[in-house]
């Protein structure tokens, strides 16, 4: 057939070993999926499409791409395998490649780094002085939030700071630094960067479901070098075999995520999870998750955050679909930390209903919130989508104060009435070019095929989340952390010396006091201790050597952040 090219692999081999650091053009599978992570640009500079026939007389697409080789290891036929990252693509896209895959006629040895020491230049002269002003140039959401008036030309100065000798130290400098791993694409530099560049685990299977991880994620060692880790998909445990899995599920009780099922509508569910009450399912969740997030770093203390933990309810329980954290508090105002729909549930609206739900909680508090940044190209494209729906829903829906006026809203009154943050609405009206300056005012025009993208997107929408479903009372943590206590500890008839550990629950800072009051044989004494601290909740975390010292515990009493308690020895 005159349209199939057949491919063999007929490269010269470079006279040029292949180390790490290298750079050539690999050849890339899944065309489609690789269109999609690079933000929907079809084609670059550095690679070449090609329409192969297999073997088994199948047609797919392929293309070449400039990557570049980040580790080098013999697998155990003896064959030479190679972990490259495509260049200007996203780190999930990293693969294990065989030297077939290679072309060794275009090979590009890792660059040095120069540097050149900088001359005696006198300050005023120097091309990037420290003290040189920069004319402060006035962004498009802050002229947004100025009123109806018409953007000023700034005249302010800031000055642009440059480090300073110290700051241009880098571990090269030392010859016992150890070499620092290199990084691309959006690959980030950080200590453990050599570790974490790399993905460790080859599949997980989670439920029905075998899903091939995209990031590193720290399991144990012990389980990374398995061909598979293999989770609950109830408790999240992980365990090295499918026997083990098997023995596991038939103990474990769980047929849904631990915490309180705060909405149901049809056959999805939302759980409210409190980090520091269910600390190991919420590290778990955590371990899952950082293998579909490269963005986020991850924490062992869950304690100052709550997941919510979406699921889809069947016969045999409720199966996590994705979920979202956020903070207890948060001083931005983020109602979102990390936020993620599992892969096998991608492209079925879910990540907009986890969205919408999240926004929904902002409502009941009546805030306004934003997800925290940085976002992935995923969860950028998903905010942005959710964002310009729900703001386009409310300016379609405009209605005129009086007869023959132009409908007329104002960026605070959408803020509220979706409790977006006002500088999220504003990008997303610039990102839509739906806002321009006309006749000393800003207005909004709606084009003809801004509306017809709203209803096609609307129509995809199957399922919406309904607040009347939705069963939750917000708490206000912050008024937890800053309300101060009185703690009264009376301590009857006589004692000996008795520590007492008392502990701050969200700085884990621990206090000790240690009593040893007065008294005779027949003396009775009643020693009371007010002592105060920023934190009541969950404070107590143990009285040391309570047999030692004889001591019993006779009363606890809850009451409006006290805690009494009456001690005595035994005779």
């Amino acid at each position: 057939m005159a349209d199939e090219i057949i491919i063999t692999n007929n490269f010269e081999e470079s006279a040029l070993p292949l180390t790490e650091g290298c750079r050539l053009p690999v050849r890339m599978r899944n065309l489609d999926e690789t269109r999609i992570s690079k933000g929907g640009q079809d084609s670059s500079q550095d690679e070449c499409i090609l329409d192969i026939i297999d073997e088994d007389g199948r047609r797919h697409y392929s293309r070449y791409v400039l990557a570049e080789i980040l580790s080098i290891k013999e697998a155990l036929g003896g064959e030479t395998l190679y972990y490259v990252h495509y260049i200007d693509f996203n780190k999930r896209l990293d693969e294990w490649v065989g030297k077939d895959r290679l072309d060794l006629t275009k090979v590009q040895q890792p660059k040095k780094e120069v540097k050149t020491p900088l001359k005696e230049i006198k300050n005023g002269s120097r091309p990037c002085s420290p003290e040189r002003e920069m004319p402060a140039k006035e962004e498009p959401i802050q002229i947004l939030q100025n009123g109806n008036a018409p953007p000023k030309k700034s005249t302010a100065g800031r000055k642009r700071k440059f480090p300073g000798p110290a700051d241009e130290i880098t571990a090269s400098d030392s010859k016992d630094a150890a070499p620092s791993p290199r990084t691309t694409g959006s690959l980030v530099a950080h200590h453990d960067d050599l570790i974490t560049r790399m993905k460790n685990i080859e599949m997980i299977e989670l439920g029905g479901h075998m899903i091939r991880p995209w990031y590193f994620s720290p399991y144990p060692q012990e389980l990374v070098s398995l061909p598979c880790i293999y989770l609950c998909e109830f408790c999240l445990k992980y365990m090295k075999s499918r026997v083990c899995l098997k023995r596991h599920m038939a103990k474990c009780n769980l047929r849904h995520p631990p915490g309180n099922e705060i909405y149901r509508k049809n056959s999805i569910s939302f759980f409210e999870i409190d980090g520091r009450k269910n600390k190991v399912y919420a590290q778990n969740l955590c371990l899952l998750a950082k293998c579909f997030l490269d963005h986020k770093t991850l924490y062992y203390d869950t304690d100052p955050f709550l997941f919510y933990v979406m699921t889809e309810l069947d016969n045999s329980g409720f199966h996590i679909v994705g979920y979202f954290s956020k903070e207890k508090e948060s001083t931005e105002d983020y109602n979102v930390a990390c936020i993620l729909t599992l892969p096998p549930y991608q492209r079925k609206g879910y990540g907009k209903m986890l969205i919408e739900f999240s926004y929904e909680l902002s409502k009941f508090e009546g805030k306004t919130g934003s997800p925290e940044k940085p976002l992935s190209d995923l969860g950028l494209l998903s905010y942005r989508s959710y964002w310009s729906e729900t703001i386009l829903e409310i300016l379609i829906n405009v209605k005129p104060t009086e007869a023959g006026e132009r409908p007329q809203i104002t960026i605070q009154e959408i803020s509220e009435q979706t409790s977006i943050k006002k500088e999220d609405v504003i990008s997303t009206l610039q990102y839509l070019n739906l806002i321009h300056y006309y006749k000393g005012q800003y207005i909004i025009t709606l084009t003809k095929d801004v509306l017809e993208a709203y209803e096609r997107a609307v129509a995809k929408r199957a399922t919406r989340i309904d607040s009347q479903a939705l069963h939750w009372t917000p708490k206000d943590w912050s008024k937890r952390g800053k309300n101060c206590a009185l703690f009264w500890v009376p301590l009857l008839d006589k004692v000996y010396p008795v520590s007492i550990k008392l502990w701050c629950r969200h700085s884990d800072i621990g206090f000790s006091f240690k009593f040893n009051p007065y008294g005779g044989k027949e003396e009775k004494t009643d020693l009371s201790l007010a002592l105060r601290m920023n934190d009541i909740h969950g404070f107590l975390s143990a009285i040391e050597n309570p047999q030692q010292h004889r001591i019993k515990l006779r009363r606890i009493l809850f009451w409006n952040f006290k805690l009494e308690f009456a001690k005595r020895t035994l005779d």
